[in-house]
């Protein structure tokens, strides 16, 4: 049994998955040790499990696309004095085969088993398709 579980979470406002590398690029104020993070009101409870080798995947427009490694967790406290948890990334972005997912709030845990695969580095160069047309491919399970 697996002593790991991963994350997916949407990626807001991100059209490809090269527009989402490109916003954690140049998000500078959201770095920690030259790492970025995605920033999250809620504390995961399964924490030693998401560090253990846990990664975050990503929704792109209704489809899930790629993932990161997460690193560690990282608390912050903002201006309001809210506590936070700042998910730290690996900056590799890993191309996943592609699954529908509808629109959810915040973050799920998905198990290891569930997770789709990782493409070949062969094929995480090869010509993305548009969101839409992946997704409807997906739905159907061809891609």
């Amino acid at each position: 049994m697996p002593d790991h579980i991963h994350l997916i979470k949407l990626s807001v406002g991100s059209d490809s998955v090269e527009q989402m590398e490109d916003w954690q690029k140049n998000r500078s104020r959201q770095r920690r040790d030259d790492y970025y993070y995605h920033l999250t009101r809620m504390w995961p409870k399964r924490e030693a499990e998401i560090v253990n080798g846990g990664s975050i995947y990503w929704v792109i427009k209704g489809v899930l696309q790629a993932r990161q490694r997460v690193i560690r967790l990282d608390e912050m406290i903002g201006d309001d004095g809210i506590r936070r948890c700042a998910i730290v990334l690996d900056p590799e972005i890993v191309r996943t085969a592609t699954a529908p997912k509808r629109p959810f709030q915040g973050w799920r845990y998905l198990k290891p088993e569930d997770a789709p695969v990782d493409l070949g580095k062969a094929r995480a160069s090869d010509d993305t398709l548009p969101a839409e047309l992946a997704g409807a491919l997906a739905e159907i399970g061809v891609l």
